[in-house]
């Protein structure tokens, strides 16, 4: 292995699970590997998972590792999609929800990886990627639900779980514009959903520059795209991988 630390980064979606490994400058030197996410999914399941990835990749000095949920510390508090028998929106199992609460999956994947590892909330790593680290930028995932990264000055705020917040008396943000309403409505009719959220958050934030990521984020139609103005950006697809390197340096 050379001197310059060589980043793991591994993606942990609801459907998919992808990894590479990077240099400091974010180049991959691998191709990224995936998997789909395997359910019912306790903690050291998904550390097997995890493991597997590292095996097919060049070796690393560190790992960075994006979770989905409210992840503080590298101990998980609360994960919408893992909880569930067969994936996001099945039955949750009551065992995997008492696994996971208040689990530490940092110590665990640091433990089997052997290598010094960061364990984050998805978005957040998606965000570290992206933000230029200048005035208050939002940073909002779109893929099977509703991600959600802060940042003021380049330094990452308290996690909140928007996507669990309610929208309309009816639903919360996460149902609003998760996949499966992407799937039920098409792109157009979404598209305009994404728009009314964006809209929604405008005056709470007050953002100077909003992202928006995750795999659907380039299903947004460009009609909508224009309305929401200058100051909403569409970020780059790799985001998520990167920012783990970029994760390592950024304040919090």
């Amino acid at each position: 292995m050379t001197s310059e630390p060589f980043t793991l980064v591994v993606d942990c979606g609801g459907s998919g699970i992808k990894a590479s490994v990077l240099d400091l400058a974010g180049t991959p030197h691998a191709s990224v590997v995936r998997v789909a996410t395997p359910y019912p999914l306790p903690p050291r399941r998904l550390a097997e998972t995890v493991v597997g990835l590292r095996d097919r990749l060049p070796a690393a000095h560190r790992a960075t590792v994006g979770l989905p949920g409210m992840i503080r510390h590298g101990v998980v508090l609360a994960t919408p999609h893992y909880v569930t028998r067969h994936g996001p929106r099945t039955g949750t199992d009551a065992d995997l929800v008492a696994a996971w609460a208040g689990f530490d999956i940092q110590a665990l994947l640091a433990d089997r990886l052997d290598v010094p590892t960061l364990v984050l909330n998805d978005a957040e790593v998606h965000g570290a990627g992206v933000v230029s680290g200048t005035g208050v930028e939002l940073v909002l995932t779109l893929g099977t639900g509703l991600g959600w990264a802060l940042f003021a000055g380049g330094r990452l705020a308290p996690h909140l779980e928007m996507s669990h917040a309610p929208f309309t008396r009816a639903t919360t943000y996460d149902s609003y514009i998760g996949e499966p309403e992407r799937v039920r409505l098409g792109d157009g009719l979404w598209s305009r959903r994404v728009r009314r959220v964006v809209e929604h958050l405008r005056p709470v934030v007050m953002w100077d520059r909003l992202y928006l990521g995750g795999g659907n984020s380039r299903r947004v139609s460009p009609a909508a795209l224009e309305r929401l103005g200058d100051d909403v950006v569409v970020a780059p697809n790799a985001a998520g991988i990167v920012g783990g390197v970029r994760a390592w340096t950024m304040p919090r």
